[in-house]
């Protein structure tokens, strides 16, 4: 990596790493609440509906939120999301997320909360990186980039962040794997820290690894680098 490499990265980390990066981004519903379970849940979620046009995602996120209301963790505890959501219902919610989906998302969710205080501790029952603890929760590949995860586990690790909240204590902000999109690829593709543009798992840990020479103790600071550098045409 050359110095005007490093350099840049660092001046776009500090340029879109502020709160002003929440307007705008899924990221926002989280921060609608304070207490812990519900940042949790309303984070998971939000970062699960996180593909495609950003508009829909904002306005499916906050229809699911506005069935939530003021308490994720008490509607999952409630079990109101049985009625909300049928196991039956193949119809979309979201793209290809369906209401069963969801209802799918909520079953685990409160079998979760039924046994944990937290989704935090919930997750250290299972063995691995926090992208695999957290695979193995939903069921999922951890073979694939998991974009969208790996954005959820940088909401909740990564502390000393106006847009990151940092409540989860038990896992590293080093062990983080930076969530890997079309505009993430594509940035670190021209910078030189990759030589392909390929949406793989290895692809995204040779990015997280180039952006640990810059941010040794923090690489996904770099994913604000690379993402706030890429949506605004920067690169």
């Amino acid at each position: 990596m050359t110095e005007k490499t490093r350099l840049q990265l660092l001046a776009w980390a500090r340029e879109y790493h502020c709160a002003a990066f929440i307007q705008g981004d899924p990221v926002q519903f989280p921060h609608r609440y304070t207490q812990k379970q519900d940042i949790e849940i309303s984070g998971l979620l939000t970062a699960i509906m996180s593909f495609g046009n950003r508009k829909q995602i904002l306005k499916k996120a906050d229809e699911l939120h506005q069935l939530m209301g003021a308490s994720p963790y008490r509607y999952v505890l409630s079990c109101q999301w049985k009625e909300d959501f049928r196991p039956t219902d193949k119809s979309s919610f979201y793209r290809m997320l369906s209401h069963a989906d969801f209802y799918t998302y909520f079953a685990r969710l409160h079998a979760a909360y039924s046994q944990f205080d937290s989704l935090e501790n919930a997750l250290l029952g299972y063995s691995g990186t926090p992208m695999e603890k957290l695979c193995a929760f939903l069921e999922v590949s951890a073979k694939s980039p998991q974009k969208k995860l790996n954005m959820f586990l940088r909401w909740m690790i990564r502390k000393e962040s106006e847009v990151d909240f940092g409540i989860w204590d038990s896992f590293d902000r080093r062990d983080l794997l930076i969530p890997l999109d079309t505009h993430v690829c594509r940035v670190a593709y021209l910078l030189g820290l990759t030589d392909t543009e390929t949406f793989s798992l290895k692809n995204a840990r040779n990015i997280t690894a180039a952006l640990a020479e810059v941010f040794p103790d923090d690489p996904c600071l770099g994913d604000f680098a690379l993402f706030g550098s890429g949506v605004n045409g920067a690169l």
